[in-house]
């Protein structure tokens, strides 16, 4: 670790403690970036650098304890380029982290698929952040970006306005993918994209199995917040109807979700928001209260499958992959790696795709040996 105040780092990972925010480390260590690992404990976060960052040893980062307010947060952020939010819930912890970067006149990206927050960055923070020249790009994970990268070489054939996505993945939860699961379940409703208009998902409809590319046996599948898909492709012309679902393939942990979550939601009714995020942060550490180990890629494997259709066409795009932890650390250090260097695609509300574009990041996730090469099969 270096420390040279004269030159202040230009990349803020913001929760580099955690699961994510490790990996996120690893790989701009892997690109040279200097950065800043940001969070609510300093103890934590060196614990975490040197125990738990493959070749920390190399990088040139500081660590900083921060509390959680728009100030704070905005001294944090002030002097960098890139800030990188792994904090969730994002609904719940996220805007102040975007106000800081809009204060200072940084771009901001994060893990989330969070629907009701990528809504909101959509509609109360896109508009000012293209107006600073900066981009707003929350939801650059693999559970949404490799999915979406199969999307969009879906659309490379015109007269295609509808897309059924599917994302699947071996292992399991983290600690905090686990307690936004639980908060999203209480705080928001799921929807898809219908001919350009948000349609809530049944909250009832339970399991639904899905046809995996690949294997004899049906996997089942959650609308899992409805995703991100649906808001990214509100706004492209080219897309009137778009629905993702997605899950892991251990169909025993998949029984469990919507029974755990139904009984969290039943014991926390009529509870204030504060008594009912401790309940619900209490319920998520009883269903994973430690770190998962590391991933192995002969075990935690990645799908994304992507049916595009229209009138009189039809596209189909799997992209196999393994490791969707190292995939989002990978693209979210690609992506500051990328703004450091040039202007986005996009400013203001993107996506991943749309700010760096889809055959860029597949080049990036295909260079580290994260994902194969897409299967893309067209016809009409």
């Amino acid at each position: 670790m270096t420390d040279s105040p004269s030159s202040p780092r230009p990349v803020v990972v913001y929760g580099a403690s955690g699961y994510t925010g490790r990996l996120v480390c690893e790989y701009l260590r892997e690109y040279g970036v200097p950065f800043v690992a940001a969070g609510r404990s300093a103890e934590r976060l060196t614990d975490s650098m040197q125990s738990h960052v493959a070749g920390i040893e190399t990088a040139d980062y500081e660590v900083v304890e921060v509390e959680h307010t728009l100030e704070a947060l905005t001294e944090l952020v002030r002097g960098a380029s890139v800030v990188l939010n792994t904090v969730g819930p994002f609904s719940k912890w996220g805007p102040e982290v975007v106000e800081a970067c809009l204060a200072t006149g940084a771009h901001y990206t994060d893990t989330t698929g969070e629907q009701d927050w990528l809504i909101t960055c959509d509609e109360r923070y896109g508009a000012d952040f293209a107006a600073a020249g900066l981009l707003l790009a929350p939801g650059i994970a693999q559970m949404y970006t490799t999915g979406e990268i199969a999307a969009q070489l879906c659309l490379e054939t015109p007269g295609l306005d509808t897309l059924d996505i599917a994302v699947f993945w071996g292992g399991s939860p983290t600690i905090a993918s686990t307690q936004t699961i639980l908060f999203n379940a209480a705080t928001s409703a799921a929807h898809h994209l219908q001919q350009n208009q948000y349609v809530p998902f049944d909250p009832g409809q339970g399991l639904v199995p899905l046809v995996v590319p690949g294997q004899h046996e049906l996997a089942l599948s959650l609308p899992w917040g409805g995703t991100s898909h649906p808001v990214w492709f509100k706004r492209d012309p080219r897309v009137a109807s778009c629905k993702a679902q997605g899950g892991v393939f251990n169909a025993a942990l998949m029984h469990g979700v919507p029974q755990i979550v139904a009984a969290a939601l039943e014991a926390t009714q009529g509870m204030d928001d504060d008594e009912r995020d401790a309940a619900l942060a209490a319920t998520a550490a009883q269903v994973m209260n430690q770190m998962p180990p590391r991933e192995n890629p002969r075990l935690n494997k990645s799908l994304d499958s992507v049916h595009a259709s229209g009138p009189l066409g039809r596209a189909h795009c799997v992209i196999h992959g393994n490791s969707n932890y190292k995939q989002t650390g990978l693209l979210q250090a690609y992506a500051a790696y990328s703004l450091l260097q040039q202007p986005p695609l996009r400013v203001g509300f993107a996506s991943g795709c749309q700010a760096f574009g889809h055959r860029e990041l597949l080049g990036v996730l295909r260079a580290f040996g994260l994902v194969a090469a897409p299967v893309l099969t067209v016809e009409g």
